[in-house]
């Protein structure tokens, strides 16, 4: 077996550094020492274990169906999650769409005010209609009753003078 030792000197330095500051030739730093190992290993063989196998196999099997486990836990995890912010997000929608229906209930029954139709009519220079000249929809009491087709009497207007 062959061991040398290598002592750094201020010219090895001096290469590294790119100056020197001491006397060329002195030593400096701690000694490196090596050891030359001539291995041979061409005549190793592996012995399989198969005990050493099955373990392993088990040991793999286990940690596999483990994290099956966690893995299969953390997407039911993050899926709640998610389906929480989505139940929130259509309750919020749920309540715009209440509001605007409310909203739109109020301008209906607004609408429908027949002081008011009465009071557009009157500006637009319209008149009650005179007696005969309306006739009242026979079974408009009771809308659950049913009702026959009839046929009135049918006038023809002419839009000739």
């Amino acid at each position: 077996m062959a061991a040398g030792i290598l002592y750094p000197t201020m010219t090895d330095m001096a290469g590294l550094s790119g100056h020197s500051t001491q006397v060329e030739g002195m030593f400096l730093g701690t000694p490196e020492i090596y050891f030359a190992k001539r291995i041979d290993n061409s005549r190793v063989i592996k012995i399989a274990d198969p005990k050493r196998r099955r373990e392993m196999l088990g040991l793999g099997i286990t940690l596999a169906v483990l994290f099956l486990f966690v893995l299969v836990y953390l997407w039911q995890h993050f899926s709640a999650i998610e389906y929480g912010y989505k139940i929130e997000q259509l309750k919020s929608q749920r309540d715009a769409i209440a509001e605007s229906m409310r909203t739109l209930g109020l301008e209906e029954a607004s609408l429908k005010d027949v002081s008011r139709i009465e009071r557009l009519a009157r500006e637009l220079g319209m008149q009650p209609p005179a007696d005969g000249q309306w006739q009242p929809l026979d079974g408009a009491a009771d809308p659950s009753t049913p009702v026959m087709a009839q046929v009135n009497g049918i006038s023809v207007v002419s839009a000739l003078p």
